[in-house]
């Protein structure tokens, strides 16, 4: 896959995505990201890229011109781009999976009061949002996105089957509990089941807890289980 993220700080994306498994995949050229400053699109030398809006109100918007021009710039016959906004569909693993089939993926970052309308209608595929909140702005949120993505390519994880076993894994059921080393701590032993080496039996008991810890935590999970 290649990422293309357009943003005014792309410093953030940078530094986050260069470290632990999505920087050894870079390297390893399991995927490739570009950082792309919107500045560079802009048309004059002070390169601004925001003005007021129409109408009047607090807070800046993001130009049609340098957007245009640097969309124009990446798209490919088999680009998506999304656009990092409060008022999109809320980003879960089911949308992480659909974006990682992707083989070209655009996020263009979000700042101030937004973008031009115009480069809404015409230019961007769908909008993704965090969640009901707002952030500084886009680039942080492009970040999550990113890393929840990348790291369902293949290879990335090293071990495929690592996103599988994981919560909202195909089953969209939370994970079950982890354990390691010493076998008793404190007094809290680790469950006997997960040291008898008996694997059926394990993967019952993780199975169990997955169901208990969902209906505990994230009962609307559930809703359509039965």
């Amino acid at each position: 896959m290649r990422l293309d993220i357009v943003s005014l700080f792309p410093d953030i994306c940078r530094g986050a995505l260069a470290e632990s498994i999505i920087g050894r995949a870079q390297r390893a050229g399991l995927v490739e990201i570009r950082h792309i400053d919107l500045r560079d699109y802009a048309n004059d030398r002070h390169r601004t890229v925001d003005d007021s809006p129409f109408g009047g109100g607090a807070g800046m918007v993001l130009r049609p011109e340098p957007l245009f021009a640097c969309i124009e710039s990446l798209l490919q016959d088999d680009s998506h781009v999304v656009l990092m906004t409060p008022q999109g569909s809320v980003f879960n693993q089911g949308k992480a999976r659909e974006l990682a089939k992707k083989t070209h993926l655009i996020i263009v970052c979000g700042h101030y009061e937004g973008i031009d309308e115009r480069v809404r209608q015409t230019l961007i595929d769908e909008e993704i949002s965090l969640g009901d909140f707002v952030l500084t702005n886009g680039a942080i949120a492009a970040t999550v996105v990113a890393d929840a993505v990348l790291r369902l390519l293949p290879g990335v994880l090293g071990k495929d089957e690592s996103s599988q076993d994981e919560s909202f894994g195909a089953d969209g059921l939370l994970e079950y509990p982890q354990y390691t080393r010493p076998a008793v701590f404190r007094e809290m032993a680790v469950p006997e089941v997960l040291l008898n080496g008996n694997h059926a039996e394990i993967a019952r008991w993780r199975q169990q807890q997955r169901l208990l810890r969902t209906a505990r935590r994230r009962p609307e999970l559930l809703e359509g289980e039965g």
